[in-house]
């Protein structure tokens, strides 16, 4: 990846152009540029999913933006690690002015595939024993706010002492160490023996095999991430008519894809949903944040600042 100069984009009916102040590294976007994905851009490209930033210009008939609009994107047309960038007005929400346009850059993939793994996939209820497998990324902090915002017991993980120190702050009740033989055991007597109604995976090929013991008779496993493949025994699955689905905010319908949205919206006004920023950097070491963005000790979002 290098920063280049190309023409301003020009929004169309339906289109906006916004003025960038900070965009979200994803592990997505490096899945993306190592052509380790499924659908893939045509070269070259601009990278990048999330950002936010000021309105700039926008076309015929776009009814809810203006230009000076403090947003947050979700997708774009032309890519968000850049100066400027073409977006739909539906690939767009309304930031409010307690929320930085850092954090902003931090909202949408992390927070949205945080609620749709708890809410839309595993259904997950007031009072259920929720085990956040991977706490302290952006994903994992996402899913601990929504959680305890639902009323759900939250045990999280992760790898660092600062890590597990910003899990414990966000609200879970119990947080341990992933690196440790015994967490799973500490997760098991923290349900006093019960196991967890909802599990999610950060990094399933690591996890996945052995936490499949951690879920309770109904459980749901929803897998996040993962890097490999991962060798399961499904008696873990049968014993306990529990179940393992995946997540793609790609395969949001249209319907599930606007309460997403509602649901960020009502989070960042009421400020349930506060986005932790690990780092930021200039545009130009976008490639140094696509190695540090997949390195293991997550602490929160890398964002580029143009």
């Amino acid at each position: 990846m290098r920063v280049e100069e190309v023409p301003d984009p020009e929004p169309g009916p339906g289109e906006l152009l916004v003025r960038v102040k900070a965009a979200g590294v994803n592990p997505l976007d490096t899945y993306i540029r190592s052509g380790r994905f499924g659908a893939l851009p045509d070269l070259p490209y601009t990278p990048g999913q999330d950002a936010a930033g000021l309105v700039e210009r926008v076309g015929e008939a776009v009814s809810h933006r203006k230009p000076g609009d403090r947003v947050y994107l979700g997708g774009s047309l032309t890519g968000t690690y850049a100066e400027l960038a073409l977006c739909e007005e539906k690939q767009t929400g309304l930031l409010p002015e307690s929320v930085s346009f850092a954090q902003g850059a931090g909202i949408f993939i992390p927070y949205a595939t945080a609620y749709r793994a708890l809410f839309q996939k595993a259904r997950a209820l007031a009072s259920e024993p929720v085990f956040i497998h991977g706490g302290s990324g952006a994903v994992g902090i996402a899913a601990i706010q929504w959680a305890t915002a639902a009323g759900c017991r939250v045990a999280a993980s992760a790898g660092s002492e600062e890590g597990r120190k910003l899990a414990r702050e966000l609200g879970a009740e119990l947080v341990v160490d992933h690196h440790s033989e015994t967490h799973g055991e500490e997760v098991r007597a923290w349900t006093k023996g019960e196991g967890v109604a909802v599990l999610l995976e950060m990094l399933a090929n690591v996890h996945l095999g052995r936490d499949l013991d951690l879920l309770a008779v109904g459980g749901r496993a929803v897998v996040i991430g993962s890097r490999g493949s991962v060798e399961i025994d499904p008696r873990a699955l049968l014993s306990r008519e529990a179940c393992v689905m995946g997540v793609s905010l790609f395969r949001a319908s249209e319907k599930e894809r606007t309460s997403l949205c509602a649901a960020l919206e009502a989070g960042l006004e009421n400020g349930t949903l506060r986005p932790v920023v690990r780092e930021e950097l200039p545009l130009e070491q976008a490639p140094l944040a696509h190695r540090r963005v997949l390195e293991p000790g997550a602490l929160g979002k890398i964002v580029l600042i143009p």
